[in-house]
């Protein structure tokens, strides 16, 4: 009961923390009045996330010690790129931001499951980070579609 309780909490939050990417999704097809303000909510929560995204491999270079050393630095390296890359999706066109983000959140899919072949995660990692990269990614990409001229939902 409790190695399940420890698995569904992190699924759970997981899927709940989606809320922020989908809930300004969903907006942008029906409040036109305010776009600018959900695509700032959902840019800048995109950006968030990667951040967090990154600071996993920073713990788990520092926790997994049966990676080899080489395996540890290469994380250790890689958990501040995502919050660069976020710092910078925030200080250039919107578009381009929410495209930055979408690469990257694919590039640290690609990241985690490297990490995952050498080390002991928990089964249920991989299958949650792909399903919640999916999620973020799609959310960020329809932002560009919308704002380069479609106007679907949008009934004036």
């Amino acid at each position: 009961m409790t190695k399940h309780y420890l698995s569904s909490m992190p699924k759970l939050l997981g899927y709940f923390g989606l809320l922020p990417f989908i809930i300004p999704t969903v907006f942008l097809f029906f409040d036109y009045n305010h776009l600018d303000m959900w695509r700032h909510f959902l840019l800048s929560y995109g950006a968030v996330i990667l951040s967090f995204v990154g600071a996993l491999h920073w713990s788990f270079a520092m926790l997994l010690h049966e990676l080899p050393i080489n395996k540890q630095r290469s994380s250790f390296l890689w958990s501040v790129v995502p919050s660069l890359i976020a710092w910078i999706s925030l200080s250039i066109p919107k578009n381009y931001g929410f495209v930055l983000l979408a690469v990257f959140f694919a590039v640290a899919l690609v990241r985690d499951r490297q990490l995952y072949n050498h080390a002991e995660l928990p089964s249920w990692y991989m299958p949650l980070r792909r399903n919640l990269t999916v999620v973020a990614m799609t959310c960020l990409l329809i932002a560009v579609y919308l704002s380069n001229g479609s106007k679907i939902g949008y009934h004036i």
